[in-house]
């Protein structure tokens, strides 16, 4: 008897059509998001999928900024505040989306899976997936009923610096910024470019087509394959990228694929603050 494929981290804008439909339909996150923008909830206000609650990254999906990196977690208990608040419960089904790029829906996806829900999604190519397949948009702030989704820490895998290190060195450590911030050419926005010695260049933008839908399943496992990531293996893989956003895309793209990879959540942001760590720059690994 084959087994039952894992469930893809993944739903397209046409099924999730259905499911809104259905007897039990998942609750909506958006979840849009402006590297170094304004709060977007003004454009959530304007248009967002009927019923969708809007949470906000910088302010809800991160912790203040520090040592610890420009999007370091939150704390697990105020991150299950705002969960039950979106009407989050443990047995419902959850949808997040954003723009269109993905990143931040990745973000609270990965969040959510870290702290244990084991029923969310991501949808895929975002606001402007739904909007290609006629799907309607709401001006209206509807009020939810408060879930019950009590955090759980640790279901997913998490590195700190030192794990990411090791991992460098024993697994394959992706690093999912763009080639040129790797290679330490440009650095617009950390202390210094560069990379983590031993990580492999592997930008999450390359893990979706021009249409903004990630990859299939084989096209995903034939791009981390040529990178030495292999579904069939129990090679550790985790991912990095400037401060645990654009990762977590990765981590989605990866998991797309059947492979899992934990998340250095300080990321760059971190690793670069501290003047004692190792910096690599230059297309190879180092």
């Amino acid at each position: 008897m084959t087994a039952n494929p894992p469930r893809s981290p993944l739903v397209s804008a046409a099924d999730l059509k259905e499911e809104l439909a259905g007897p039990l339909p998942p609750v909506l996150l958006d979840v849009r998001w402006q590297l170094g923008g304004p709060n977007l909830r003004p454009a959530y206000e304007a248009g967002h999928l009927p019923n969708a609650v809007y949470v906000d990254l910088d302010s809800e999906l991160a912790g203040q900024a520090g040592s610890g990196g420009r999007h370091p977690l939150p704390d697990p208990e105020e991150f299950g505040a705002v969960m039950r608040r979106a009407g989050v419960s443990a047995d419902t089904p959850v949808v997040v989306y954003d723009g269109g790029l993905g990143w931040a829906a990745a973000r609270a996806w990965w969040l959510l899976r870290w702290t244990g829900h084991p029923r969310v999604r991501v949808l895929d190519g975002g606001l402007a997936a739904w909007q290609a397949g006629d799907g309607p948009l709401s001006a209206e702030v509807t009020p939810v009923s408060e879930g019950d989704f009590k955090p759980n820490p640790g279901a997913i895998g998490l590195l700190d610096a030192d794990g990411a290190a090791a991992l460098a060195r024993t697994g394959v450590l992706l690093d999912a910024r763009a080639g040129e911030r790797y290679r330490g050419e440009v650095e617009p926005i950390d202390p210094v470019g560069g990379h983590i010695p031993g990580a492999l260049s592997a930008p999450t933008t390359e893990n979706t087509g021009s249409d903004g839908l990630l990859l299939d399943r084989d096209a995903l496992r034939a791009r981390f394959e040529g990178l030495g990531v292999h579904a069939d293996t129990s090679t550790p893989v985790g991912v990095y990228c400037g401060s645990g956003v654009s990762g977590a895309h990765e981590v989605l793209a990866l998991a797309a694929a059947g492979i899992p990879a934990a998340l250095y959540a300080g990321s760059w942001s971190e690793w670069s603050a501290d003047p004692t760590r190792e910096v690599a720059v230059g297309e190879l690994p180092g």
